[in-house]
């Protein structure tokens, strides 16, 4: 069971309503702030506390101790300014993790200059995975961990890797990534790969890499 966490959420839009519903899902404490009695009120019955309160009034979020949450997520909708101010009064009250939601590209850089911890633009970043993942059918599933590094689950169906060994196919130096998982077509996971674990035909393999050369690797092992 995942840990147990304190999460606020503020603004319960379409998407902070979704970050509410998988936390809870998740076992999680969520407090739900939102500026509509209506919205508050739908939310009550199913996290731990909703309040209606203002994103922009300091001695509000003052008062719920928002400093003290382990993730702060503020996803209001298309209001620039609360969202940028609901940033700077979480970050200042001490929220160790504060993941905002960004309209467009210039408010996402606002967002990261003024101390947001993890910026997401949701319609943005999903067009990127659909598109990625049409253009790169091998690819199972990824995870960007940061601007370099990328994690990515590989079908491997090129025969040319079939029957041989991770020294053999040396992924490390001839793709640029390191395959941190192996996992049969019979789903039996191997999470430490060794040098003579051998590839057997359309074994998915985890790797970490950067994008550019998980793209190339999708090329040749499809």
């Amino acid at each position: 069971m995942a840990k147990k966490e304190s999460y606020a959420v503020i603004g319960i839009g379409q998407f902070g309503a979704s970050i509410c519903e998988a936390l809870v899902q998740a076992g999680q404490e969520v407090l739900a702030i939102d500026s509509s009695e209506e919205v508050v009120n739908e939310f009550a019955g199913s996290v731990m506390r909703a309040v209606i309160a203002d994103a922009q009034d300091e001695d509000a979020l003052c008062d719920l101790d928002i400093g003290s949450f382990d993730h702060v997520y503020i996803s209001i909708g298309k209001n620039v300014e609360a969202s940028i101010m609901a940033t700077l009064i979480a970050k200042e009250l001490g929220a160790p993790d504060v993941i905002c939601r960004a309209e467009n590209v210039n408010h996402a850089r606002v967002l990261e200059r003024i101390g947001a911890d993890m910026v997401v633009r949701p319609e943005h970043d999903l067009a990127k995975r659909l598109i990625f993942q049409q253009l790169n059918p091998s690819v199972v599933d990824y995870v960007t961990l940061s601007k370099e590094i990328t994690l990515a689950e590989v079908n491997i169906n090129n025969p040319k890797f079939f029957n041989k060994t991770l020294d053999e196919l040396n992924f490390r130096n001839r793709y640029n990534v390191n395959v941190i998982i192996i996992v049969s077509k019979d789903d039996e996971v191997n999470q430490m790969p060794q040098a003579n674990d051998v590839i057997q035909p359309h074994d998915k393999i985890t790797v970490v890499g950067q994008l550019k050369d998980i793209r190339k690797l999708n090329d040749i092992v499809s």
